[in-house]
């Protein structure tokens, strides 16, 4: 109480270092995974509010309360959650202990720190709104990042990393595919949000790479009942919508 620690984290994001030098890509994200790895030790930060089932499926309504009306589609919002709780239930009971859970931990919220070795080469930016929740989700957040490219042979192999690590099996690899599936159709709403109400059309430039990672999260087993009600639901045409229009 009353202490505050100060520390300089210099001025390279990952973001930025991994455009000036992509050989290094791989090296750093195996660094990424680590972080998680460590920090997923130790049980989560005390007073942290539940990011679970209830919270999952209350984030995944930005989609049909903005996408939708935004492309112009009304949609049977009730199928939609019952196929998302469909899948999301068992990852909710999965019997994975529950970590501090960043939220938002991608490349532009990672700082790459002089003079430091290992997880403590890395900084870490706006996790204000942490919460305790399940160990895939972060893991999600940084390998499918909304704002650059990771190859899809890096995210299996940081994938492997990880369940290799921690000793977690085939109940960590489903979680993740369908924490990432949600995390992005989250985002897909909450960037058109930004769009309409907020007055910030430059976000709609990522909603072709949303679009390609949930089409590739939705491919994998365990995730049919969401892949059904997205192909009846949004037909190609919604999902390519006029995004450089409103950028």
């Amino acid at each position: 109480r009353g202490l505050l620690l100060l520390g300089d984290l210099g001025d390279w994001r990952l973001r930025e270092f991994l455009d000036n030098d992509p050989s290094r890509e791989r090296e750093l994200y195996e660094l990424a995974t680590d972080v998680l790895v460590h920090l997923h030790r130790h049980e989560p930060m005390p007073g942290l509010p539940p990011h679970g089932l209830e919270q999952w499926l209350d984030e995944l309504r930005l989609f049909t309360d903005w996408y939708c009306p935004a492309v112009g589609l009304s949609v049977d919002s009730e199928a939609y959650q019952a196929a998302w709780t469909e899948v999301l239930r068992p990852v909710a009971t999965d019997g994975l202990a529950a970590v501090t859970v960043l939220r938002d931990y991608h490349a532009e919220n990672v700082m790459l720190v002089k003079g430091r070795e290992g997880v403590g080469h890395f900084g870490l930016l706006d996790f204000q709104d942490a919460l305790a929740g399940h160990p895939a989700y972060d893991l999600a957040s940084v390998l499918e990042d909304a704002r650059r490219d990771v190859a899809p042979e890096i995210e299996r192999a940081m994938l492997d990393r990880y369940v290799t690590s921690t000793g977690n099996g085939e109940e960590f690899e489903r979680a993740y595919w369908a924490l990432a599936a949600q995390r992005n159709t989250r985002i897909l709403g909450v960037f058109t949000r930004l769009w309409k109400r907020d007055n910030k059309p430059h976000y709609t430039q990522f909603q072709p790479r949303m679009w390609g990672l949930l089409e590739r999260d939705l491919a994998q087993p365990g995730l049919e009942p969401v892949r059904d009600w997205f192909d009846s639901s949004i037909a190609p045409e919604y999902r390519a919508a006029p995004w450089k229009e409103a950028a």
